[in-house]
């Protein structure tokens, strides 16, 4: 089953549309939610993909090459994002890399979170990565 943005990701999103540079204290203050749930909903975003980094938007209107200044134009109204309620993301199993098709098999270690088709991914993936985990996350226990 896909994630299903809740009114609170989309306001996060929506103000990250606005300047992706914003501390998560900004965001927790201009979107009334407080700032640990603003870090916690924005790792989640992370974690399931929809979010991939922060990137530079350019003024292109300051290029001096006229042509590459339209081309340019051109590209970011392209990138145009709407963002709304029904906006629902697919998810991917962490290890066989399948679709999740029901409810997500979740592990969360650290700040991180990692999403499996089935507890059997999940726990290949625990196998697998064990070590890595362990030391990310400081403890003996994952």
């Amino acid at each position: 089953m896909p994630y299903t943005l809740d009114d609170k990701d989309i306001i996060i999103l929506k103000s990250l549309v606005k300047d992706g540079r914003k501390s998560f204290r900004q965001i927790s203050r201009e979107v009334k939610i407080s700032t640990p749930t603003v870090k916690a909903r924005h790792q989640r975003l992370v974690n399931i993909g929809l979010i991939k980094g922060v990137f530079p938007a350019f003024d292109f209107t300051k290029i001096q090459n006229k042509t590459k200044r339209i081309e340019s134009i051109k590209q970011m109204k392209n990138l145009d994002l709407k963002i709304d309620e029904d906006m629902m993301i697919k998810l991917n199993c962490e290890y066989c890399k399948g679709l999740v098709s029901g409810k997500p098999t979740i592990l969360r270690f650290a700040d991180q979170e990692r999403f499996f088709c089935c507890l059997s991914c999940r726990s290949l993936y625990k196998e697998k990565h064990g070590n890595r985990i362990r030391a990310i996350s400081g403890s003996a226990r994952t």
